[in-house]
């Protein structure tokens, strides 16, 4: 009985944290509206969104208004705040943030339907991943065409955009794990392990089937399938790799994960290698023009690259320090999800690990689908 109130209190503890920053940050806005909503969250969260809905170089506000540019010199100009489209520093440890306040209220949830201590929701979960990076490619597609020819045309694209998109698939795989449950609990299938995954799948094969009929009908979105073909046979290769070192030099490191470190150190190799693919070599694939990083931490270890001579960076490219940062990452991960961990909050430490692949296998994939698609 003490355990169900601890647990009771610890709800409470968590919804008025949440409730106290909702009101700090919407009071914030309403009081000081110039100050904490256009300067800080419309500069570093809600601006970048706008601007990339738009297919603008950038957003600016002045005077009560919001402009989008659509040339770099004028973004230059503009007086901040100015949005950009992709992440920031400030957004990006904010959307970390977020995301373990939601995971936290995602267990208290687990609990009540007592799932989500078992390792085979993690596998259930994995077409989920892949799902936003091909909803992000759809959006993609559609960049810079008339707002009558999208799927989905501006606000409502805004839903399948980094970083929303994160808190679209949320609400997506939570609706599909409430409703799998729900047939489980009514004896329509033996697990709700299996119409979660089957959801998933069904979903992410209607999206990809929806890129390939662009591919085939129109001439803004082509079909490279090289890119994915090598993404995933060199992320396949980076995996067994490591994994072979973890094995043979370092097994306790896995002694946690087990099998869900595979998927994790793949998860970061698809990432990690799609950047090498469409930053270094798009073009020497097929595509008219590599790709161009997005994420200022990709941006930065770039430059790392860019310092060895050109004759190295002829041959390796400038993009491979991303690839050693992702898999040394997956593989610290792997280490820190030890035995004691899954024995004290399982659910935590799946939920943690689900979260952790979506943030590797949604850039990545959507970076491959993207080059995939020539968009």
């Amino acid at each position: 009985m003490a355990t169900a109130f601890e647990e009771v209190d610890n709800e409470r503890l968590w919804g008025g944290a949440v409730a106290a920053l909702a009101v700090a940050l919407v009071g914030g806005a309403l009081v000081f509206p110039e100050r904490v909503y256009y300067g800080f969250v419309w500069h570093y969260f809600w601006g970048p969104v706008l601007a990339d809905a738009q297919s603008a170089v950038c957003a600016a506000y002045a005077d009560g208004s919001i402009t989008y540019l659509y040339d770099a010199a004028a973004c230059s100009a503009a007086a901040e705040p100015v949005a950009y489209p992709g992440y920031t520093l400030v957004s990006e440890v904010g959307y970390a943030f977020t995301m373990l306040l939601a995971l936290i209220g995602v267990v208290f949830l687990l609990r009540r339907l007592d799932v989500g201590g078992e390792r085979s929701m993690f596998y259930a979960l994995f077409p989920f991943m892949f799902l936003g990076g091909a909803l992000r490619v759809v959006e993609d597609a559609f960049d810079g065409l008339d707002p009558s020819e999208a799927l989905v045309s501006f606000p409502w694209n805004t839903l399948i955009i980094s970083p929303v998109i994160y808190f679209t698939m949320f609400g997506v795989a939570l609706a599909g794990l409430v409703s799998s449950v729900w047939l489980a609990d009514r004896d329509a299938v033996a697990t709700y392990g299996t119409p979660l995954m089957g959801i998933g799948a069904a979903l992410l094969a209607a999206t990809l089937g929806y890129l390939g009929v662009l591919a085939a009908t129109t001439e803004y979105v082509q079909f490279y399938p090289q890119i994915s073909a090598v993404v995933l046979v060199g992320a396949t290769l980076v995996t067994w790799l490591a994994w072979t070192a973890v094995e043979r030099f370092a097994p306790e490191i896995n002694a946690g994960t087990r099998r869900m470190g595979i998927v994790v150190l793949w998860a970061h190799s698809v990432d990690g290698v799609a950047n090498v693919v469409g930053i270094d070599w798009a073009k020497e694939l097929g595509l008219p023009a590599d790709l161009v990083p997005k994420h200022p931490v990709n941006a930065a270890l770039i430059r790392v690259g860019e310092q060895f001579p050109e004759s190295v960076q002829h041959v390796i490219g400038t993009a491979w320090p991303f690839l050693v940062v992702k898999v040394v990452a997956a593989v610290f991960v792997i280490w820190v999800f030890d035995e004691q961990i899954f024995e004290e909050s399982p659910r935590y430490a799946i939920l943690l690990l689900v979260a952790i692949v979506a943030v590797g296998l949604g850039p990545g994939s959507r970076d491959m689908l993207r080059a995939t698609f020539g968009v």
